[in-house]
């Protein structure tokens, strides 16, 4: 009798699971349908998910955001339609100044914003990084995966 209840609760946790899979995948597919749709050129981190697991306090949030996945998807749909994803060198993206190009070195996760010593601009960690992405994949030296 109790082999049947830890079926039960195994198979409860499989469906489970599943279910959950189902909705991370039918959200990327419309996210990354829209991104495609809505521009000419996407250019993103060529970010190494591995090395970034070894941090145990974020692993299971980044296993759970399916990075690789979104990326994939990127590159098929991309493809399909003709359209550019870059992908950039994420080397240093959230350290560099955006404004002027001091190098502010690392910086714990805890810091999510700071002030470069450079020009004084106040800085927000992420779109720091995001201007610098952007700025990396419409210069020169940029590694396009597909192109129309």
């Amino acid at each position: 009798d109790d082999f049947k209840n830890y079926k039960k609760a195994k198979l409860m946790v499989a469906e489970y699971n599943e279910k959950m899979t189902n909705q991370r995948n039918d959200y990327l597919h419309k996210i990354t349908m829209q991104l495609v749709k809505d521009n000419d050129v996407i250019v993103m981190e060529d970010l190494k998910a591995k090395n970034l697991l070894r941090n145990h306090k974020l692993s299971r949030a980044i296993v759970n955001q399916s990075w690789r996945e979104m990326r994939r998807m990127l590159e098929y749909k991309c493809a399909w339609r003709g359209k550019k994803l870059v992908i950039v060198n994420p080397y240093k993206t959230s350290q560099i100044c955006s404004e002027c190009g001091y190098d502010d070195g690392k910086h714990t996760l805890d810091i999510r914003d700071w002030t470069c010593p450079g020009c004084g601009h106040h800085h927000d960690r992420d779109i720091n990084a995001a201007k610098n992405i952007l700025r990396l994949g419409t210069s020169l030296g940029k590694r396009v995966v597909t192109s129309a």
